[in-house]
């Protein structure tokens, strides 16, 4: 049996698979009228439930500690997103739902597991915070890299990345370091803190660039920051076919000395999985 300094502490709550984001052609919700069998949306309950079995059941779980997790309060999602998101959030809610953008249904059960992915994400940093561990993994879904200060794009409606950020700022952290390696431009938590000089944002994916309205920044290595966050956003565009090697040498060579530079007191990985190369929504990477 690992002990204590060993395990990792795993914060989940299974509430978080009441988000049914639908069923259609991919991610549309669409349906054309001629097919048998819907898809699955791909951000789906099903692959976090795997990730679960894995977890309790696979080679690691000697090594894993599970914690339970918790809703957010209204006021803490203030911390990194405006009052009037949080607000459209809670009416589309009230209301049964509503498509905030492209791919992205907020429906029934939906507000309630993304409180719960919140709150369980402000738990696992607190769990750090608070020196009852030096790693805590939130597992949560829906996701929340992509969500802005004022709107939700990418399956993601609130940032559960950037709301731990800015808790372990207020809680005394002088800077605080982002590595995200998911296949997709962590926007979201870049546009945050984009301003900031407190906050280092890195973010390795593919070469994407923009996908529309609700997601305008393009992940080039052109975009820095602004003001006093000038030279704290680096993002790495990643060319198609770029295997595990690449990434270590992404990682060895511009994320781990820009790290070491900016000497955080915090580091927060964002782990998206889609950057595998079996994932359907990025497979060429």
């Amino acid at each position: 049996m690992a002990t204590s300094t060993e395990r990792v502490n795993v914060f989940w709550d299974s509430g978080m698979l009441n988000h049914n984001s639908g069923t259609g052609v991919f991610d549309t919700g669409m349906d054309p009228g001629f097919l048998d069998v819907l898809e699955k949306h791909p951000e789906n309950s099903d692959r976090v439930k795997n990730m679960v079995s894995i977890l309790k059941r696979g080679p690691i779980s000697p090594y894993i500690s599970w914690l339970p997790g918790r809703h957010a309060l209204l006021p803490e999602l203030l911390s990194f997103h405006s009052p009037e998101y949080i607000n459209e959030l809670v009416e589309a809610d009230k209301e049964g739902g509503k498509m905030l953008c492209a791919g992205t249904f907020l429906n029934p059960g939906s507000w309630d597991a993304s409180l719960l992915a919140a709150g369980t994400t402000l738990s696992a940093m607190k769990h750090v915070l608070d020196g009852n561990g030096k790693i805590a993994y939130a597992l949560v879904r829906p996701p929340g890299h992509h969500a802005q200060p004022t709107r939700a794009d990418g399956y993601c409606f609130l940032n559960n990345a950037g709301l731990a950020v800015q808790l372990a700022l207020d809680s005394g952290c002088a800077k605080v370091a982002v590595i995200d390696i998911d296949v997709h431009y962590g926007n979201g938590t870049a546009e945050g803190f984009y301003r900031s000089d407190k906050v280092l944002t890195t973010s390795l994916h593919m070469n994407h660039g923009t996908w529309g309205p609700s997601h305008p920044q393009n992940g080039s290595i052109h975009e820095l920051g602004e003001g006093e966050g000038f030279g704290y956003n680096l993002n790495i565009p990643l060319p198609n076919g770029t295997g595990d090697r690449g990434y270590v040498y992404a990682i060895n060579e511009l994320v781990a000395p820009a790290v070491r530079k900016f000497e955080p007191e915090m580091i927060v990985l964002v782990i998206g999985q889609d950057s595998s190369a079996v994932n359907i929504t990025a497979c060429t990477v």
